[in-house]
């Protein structure tokens, strides 16, 4: 493996660029607490992981290779974020009262692990990633198995440690964000960024 150091460089640069997994996070903490963040992030690294284990074995070279298989994943992974915002958007609007935050019920506490685990396992983008910047850092000619393996464990690592910050400091911000009407604010502007990752995945074109 070549430049390991410059690779943890970039992956931290790249994990700080706010995405889909940062937004679904963000909603998650906010409505259901640290909690409910803690599990979004768990999910999302155990996709992570499934990610990182499809590159090893060549699953994601066989997606990105497939236009049909790369639109699936995608279609079904834009409708989802497309459904998790509108969820969001919907809940805003049948709400009487904001729950403080920590004040999750079962079915959110339970889900948010999923909403992690998916936004981040349909999104084809990721496979991409994954085969497109990994091989950079990896002598040519030379076996795979062990620097992917190793990279994606230590970019899964290091995107728990941000997430793990992230959510610890949007839950001890200030009273400020546990208010209720910055919570609705903060959910409709997070629903909305939602759709809108949706929409743009939606429209990605496949890489060959």
């Amino acid at each position: 493996m070549e430049n390991f150091y410059l690779f943890v460089v970039m992956c931290i640069l790249l994990i700080l660029l706010p995405g889909p997994d940062t937004a679904i996070a963000t909603k998650n903490t906010l409505t259901v607490g640290r909690t409910g963040g803690f599990k979004t992030i768990f999910g999302t690294c155990c996709a992570l992981l499934i990610h990182t284990l499809a590159a090893v074995v060549g699953l994601s070279a066989i997606i990105v290779k497939s236009a049909m298989l790369f639109s699936i994943f995608k279609y079904v992974g834009a409708v989802y974020l497309v459904y998790l915002g509108v969820k969001t958007l919907w809940a805003l609007r049948s709400k009487n009262t904001t729950p403080e935050i920590g004040s999750e019920n079962k079915y959110e506490g339970k889900s948010c692990f999923k909403q992690g685990f998916l936004t981040n396992l349909l999104n084809p983008k990721v496979a991409v990633f994954f085969l497109t910047f990994l091989p950079q850092f990896v002598d040519s000619g030379s076996e795979t198995f062990l620097p992917f393996l190793t990279m994606g464990i230590t970019y899964t690592l290091l995107t728990a440690v941000w997430f793990l910050f992230y959510i610890y400091l949007l839950n001890q911000i200030s009273a400020f964000m546990k208010k209720p009407k910055t919570q609705r604010i903060m959910e409709g502007i997070t629903g909305i960024i939602l759709i809108g990752f949706g929409v743009k995945l939606a429209l990605e074109k496949a890489h060959h």
